[in-house]
């Protein structure tokens, strides 16, 4: 049975193996408890295995300790999970402020967790699903990787970056079965937006929105989803207008609350626990 007459054979979500990254709380734990309620079998894979755990130990699930940029961490966690149906690449950073107040290292993170970990994700998984002939990927990303935004510069890149890695790799994988769908979220309420205005002009949704688009791919195997959906209209129309139109745009939404946190404390901390990962 194919799926939208591509050569993508269908996955029954009940009894299948789902690894989600960034699975210890926000969008993907939002992601494995819908999973596992219908009926999949769940790995969390967490840089913080004390939350992966928790998550994991609530829907009967396995946890492991992953940092995204460690390919040899995830050959092993692959490894022990067993083979992988679902791969849902989650785990992301989103530091926020002016581009060259930026350190090197905190930019580096963002690059290496926000691509290289969708690389190398799909470097440990999919030649397991190519050999089965069967598997599917989704590649979280954001509207970011469409539409500039001042004050997440570097993020915008990598954001851009797992679009365009996400498009190039479905059509490389196609022909053995394997899909590859890209998820792009609007301003979501977690941590990674915290201290961030949110609202004014601009759509937030909650992280079980952005769960159900995911797990809707299995079944729709799109190449793109925004969230909410009906913005893909809106940023497609966005990133071809002229520059004019755009500033316009982004005055009457408020475009540069990147720069200008509302919450300068709580936004504090999540900058500093970024630069901690760098620094490691």
């Amino acid at each position: 049975m194919s799926v939208l007459g591509k050569n993508y054979p269908a996955i029954d979500i009940n009894g299948a193996r789902v690894l989600i990254t960034g699975g210890g709380r926000g969008i993907g734990q939002a992601t494995a408890e819908l999973f596992a309620a219908k009926g999949a079998r769940i790995a969390i894979a967490d840089v913080d295995l004390a939350a992966g755990e928790a998550a994991a130990a609530a829907l009967d699930g396995r946890a492991y300790e992953l940092d995204v940029r460690d390919r040899g961490r995830w050959d092993k966690v692959v490894a022990d999970f067993g083979p992988v149906d679902i791969l849902i690449n989650n785990a992301g950073v989103m530091p926020a402020g002016a581009f060259l107040e930026e350190s090197d290292a905190v930019g580096r993170s963002s690059i290496d967790i926000n691509v290289w970990g969708l690389i190398h994700g799909m470097r440990a998984v999919v030649p397991g699903m190519i050999e089965r002939g069967r598997g599917h990927v989704v590649n979280v990303a954001s509207l970011a990787g469409k539409v500039p935004i001042p004050g997440l510069a570097v993020y915008n890149a990598s954001k851009f970056a797992a679009v365009g890695l996400s498009a190039a790799t479905r059509l490389e994988f196609e022909p053995q079965g394997v899909s590859v769908s890209c998820v792009m979220p609007s301003a979501v309420r977690t941590r990674l937006s915290s201290g961030l205005t949110l609202g004014a002009g601009l759509p937030t949704v909650d992280p079980e929105d952005v769960a159900a688009a995911i797990v809707g791919t299995v079944r729709s195997r799109r190449a793109e989803v925004a969230v909410p959906n009906y913005l893909a209209p809106v940023e497609v129309a966005l990133a071809a207008a002229p520059e004019a139109a755009v500033r316009l745009v982004r005055r009457l939404f408020n475009g540069d609350r990147a720069l200008h946190p509302s919450d300068e404390t709580t936004r504090a901390r999540y900058e500093a626990q970024i630069r901690a990962i760098s620094e490691d």
